[in-house]
């Protein structure tokens, strides 16, 4: 399987499994392999990022929590937490799907609900960081 090399400085170590034609990647969060799908290749490198390079914990970090939006059912991709307040909401998008205003507004909604401080939107090629203060977003591109 061919995967893209995505936009970051350190290389994880990811266990894989293959079974018949699909490929599966181990999450260290939910312990046990997922199926690799791009938008989980995204995840991945972002799971391996916060507890390898942030040091987070896996009991700091939350996947696939559902949330009610206007009514409708909606899963955020990763959560992370510091002493189970909400910190930084990371929403995944495949490597070939391009960020635009409608996919932040997208994870700002999220957001309203989850009342991080801080948001991610990626697709593993580029990341755009923005904190909210004074009820606004604010972009800015980490050290």
């Amino acid at each position: 399987m061919e995967l893209p090399k995505l936009n970051f400085q350190e290389t994880f170590d990811f266990k894989f499994k293959k079974d018949k034609d699909k490929f599966f990647i181990y999450d260290l969060v939910r312990k046990t392999y997922l199926l690799l799908t791009p938008e989980e290749w995204v995840r991945q490198h972002w799971i391996h990022y916060y507890l390898t390079v942030k040091s987070y914990s896996t009991s700091a970090l939350i996947t696939e929590k559902k949330i009610v939006l206007n009514g409708l059912t909606k899963r955020i991709d990763l959560l992370v937490t510091e002493k189970t307040e909400p910190v930084i909401l990371i929403e995944c998008k495949a490597p070939q799907i391009k960020l635009t205003e409608k996919t932040f507004e997208q994870t700002a909604r999220y957001n309203s609900i989850i009342g991080a401080k801080e948001i991610v939107l990626t697709n593993g090629l580029q990341h755009i960081h923005a904190y909210y203060e004074n009820e606004q977003y604010v972009f800015y591109k980490p050290e």
